[in-house]
């Protein structure tokens, strides 16, 4: 249930701006991918903002990512495990998973599927809330779903769209030709960011994208239809039949936040290559300039003449 700003137990219809402490992590526990050094995501016309074909960094450490959820316990009770390759090939995937449960906090992650099988996926079923299996259009993507949707977990499909995905998307839809038993299809924003070029951006006068938007809010599928937040732009101007109040806008430093695998808060992932904004758990001093220009910044997109609750890039290290 959606509501405002709660005071004596009554709704007070107030929108809040951010929370005092992110309700949701993206934890950046893979720092190098197998999946994108193969070339599998080029191959298939996905251009990854994290630039896994060429980044070579060390995966979060087992120690960090305890001490992460030792702070968000009682804080935080969701962690998107992510970061530049595919979480549950991670070398503590188990006890990262075992570790959330103990504190409290659901863990989810997105896949390509590439290393998926029967033991990842009872491991799923046991801990995690939801899973998403990139769409890559091949046989291990297919694999992966299978494995997981056979083993009882929710699964969702994350679709990247850009300037040449759009038109497959759509005719998917209308053909209902996305595999069966899955929760959700979500669909994901290409970024200029990492390998992603500008030119395989989603521009205004995308005419598959805005004929995607009316089919979504006119047609009815066997599963959920879901948009990240960094559309919600383009959801604005061209609406089609969906309900402006059933979006919610960028929520990056605000309501959640990204740390890299050697413990950086962004506060967003797509921050993940020059990491302008990031705040260094040893520095205070970083940390509150992150702060404080983040504070600015949100200031001057939203208009706002009075002061603003700083964002939480202090408070979580």
């Amino acid at each position: 249930m959606r509501t405002g700003i709660i005071k004596g137990g009554k709704d007070t219809g107030e929108d809040p701006f951010m929370s005092s402490f992110p309700e949701l992590l993206d934890v950046g526990i893979m720092g190098h991918c197998r999946h994108g050094k193969s070339g599998l995501c080029i191959k298939a016309g996905v251009e990854c903002y994290q630039d896994g074909l060429h980044a070579e960094q060390p995966n979060m450490k087992l120690q960090d990512f305890k001490e992460l959820t030792a702070q968000c316990r009682g804080k935080t009770y969701q962690f998107a495990l992510g970061g530049c390759g595919d979480p549950d090939q991670h070398e503590d995937f188990e006890e990262i998973l075992h570790l959330c449960k103990k504190a409290g906090i659901v863990p989810n992650f997105t896949t390509s599927g590439l290393g998926m099988n029967e033991h990842i996926a009872r491991l799923c079923k046991k801990y995690c809330g939801a899973v998403a299996v990139s769409w890559y259009r091949s046989e291990y993507t297919l694999h992966a779903i299978e494995l997981l949707t056979a083993a009882g977990v929710k699964t969702n499909i994350h679709y990247v769209l850009c300037r040449h995905t759009a038109a497959e998307a759509l005719q998917r839809l209308k053909e209902r030709s996305f595999p069966e038993r899955i929760n959700a299809v979500v669909f994901l924003l290409h970024k200029p960011v990492g390998l992603g070029s500008r030119g395989n951006m989603v521009r205004q006068d995308n005419e598959d994208f805005r004929r995607l938007i009316e089919c979504v809010s006119s047609e009815s599928c066997r599963y959920k239809i879901g948009f990240v937040s960094c559309t919600v732009p383009a959801l604005i101007r061209h609406p089609g039949n969906i309900d402006a109040d059933s979006l919610d806008t960028c929520e990056g430093a605000r309501w959640s936040a990204y740390v890299t695998p050697d413990m950086k808060l962004l506060p967003c992932s797509f921050d993940n290559q020059e990491q302008r904004w990031a705040a260094v758990p040893s520095d205070r001093r970083s940390s509150c300039a992150v702060r404080k220009r983040i504070q600015s910044q949100k200031q001057k997109a939203d208009g706002l003449d009075e002061p603003v609750r700083p964002p939480f890039a202090s408070s979580i290290f």
